[in-house]
């Protein structure tokens, strides 16, 4: 079973709050970005990846949970992040029962997530990109 395949089980299995909760954040997330891989990591975490982690989302019991391992570098205007706040990186959003996503808040964050993964991966290139360019020449001659 890939990836999408079983968080398709996953918001289907509970059968109750939980899993309408994930698919909402699930259509969310790929709203926000079309070209995100679905990935499914550590034991059951639908996780969303773009150059990197974007978020991923857990049921519990009496929540669901979506986390941003890049969290306290986002922008959060709109104060969705109400868990996991005293850590220097994670954040993370609990939504109980009667809550629903403010699904464009949610877009705005994974956005957020997406614009830092791909300051990472342009920031690693630059040191490559900067070695090139000192490395002498070579002439054939």
């Amino acid at each position: 079973m890939n990836a999408s395949e079983q968080i398709d089980k996953l918001i289907a299995d509970p059968g109750d709050w939980r899993g309408k909760l994930l698919a909402d954040i699930r259509a969310a997330v790929h709203d926000a970005d079309p070209e995100v891989v679905e990935e499914w990591k550590w034991r059951g975490a639908p996780t969303w990846s773009h150059d990197g982690i974007l978020c991923l989302a857990n049921a519990y019991t009496n929540w669901v949970k979506v986390t941003f391992p890049n969290g306290a570098k986002l922008a959060d205007p709109e104060k969705l992040f109400n868990a996991e706040l005293e850590g220097n990186a994670w954040r993370a959003i609990k939504l109980f029962e009667k809550d629903t996503v403010n699904k464009r808040a949610l877009k705005n964050l994974v956005r957020a997530s997406l614009a830092f993964n791909l300051s990472k991966a342009k920031d690693k290139a630059k040191p490559e990109a900067r070695a090139k360019a000192k490395s002498p020449k070579r002439h054939a001659g």
